[in-house]
């Protein structure tokens, strides 16, 4: 794996993108499907409703930061590594694109089916939270949102919607 992923403060690569041992790649597989895909195949598309989650067995999945039909690379997925973030949980728009980088093998599994595999999987419940939760604020701290706040800098009542959206993982611009 590349040692290009970003850091927060008080938190780990390994934890914002941890590597699944192969028991719970396993437990993945049992619901899900494995898929080869080739180089250059969109999985995530920017904007759109999530419906999969990937886990890569083998190769290498690039995510993207696209602004203004611009892309940026903010991460790299390789074997053990698994997609998504808050939004894929809420039901909410991806806020990035995913393409493969090399011809690679996933793992396959349906959003509803992942929630209900972390319903009863208290272990790999630990390790995907924690990781879509960190990988969220990380996305914050980049300035990569959905939302865009209108309002006086001065208003009190601009402030409060700030300070509630801020409490809530969102960032008002």
């Amino acid at each position: 794996m590349e040692s290009t992923q970003p850091q927060l403060p008080g938190s780990s690569p390994d934890e914002m993108f941890p590597v699944l041992v192969p028991e719970h790649q396993a437990r993945v597989l049992e619901l899900g499907r494995i898929r080869k895909v080739m180089s250059g195949e969109t999985l995530v598309e920017f904007n759109q409703l999530p419906t999969k989650v990937f886990v890569v067995v083998e190769g290498k999945l690039d995510v993207f930061r696209v602004t203004d039909d611009n892309e940026e690379v903010v991460a790299v997925f390789g074997a053990g590594m698994f997609t998504g973030e808050l939004n894929l949980l809420s039901g909410r728009r991806s806020l990035t694109r995913i393409r493969t980088a090399v011809p690679s093998e996933l793992i396959e599994i349906d959003r509803e089916v992942l929630i209900s595999l972390l319903q009863a999987h208290s272990a790999l419940s630990d390790i995907f939270l924690r990781a879509y939760i960190l990988r969220r604020l990380e996305l914050i701290a980049r300035g990569v949102g959905d939302l865009i706040l209108i309002g006086s800098s001065h208003s009190l009542d601009t402030f409060r919607i700030k300070e509630f959206l801020t409490r809530n993982y969102q960032r008002g611009e």
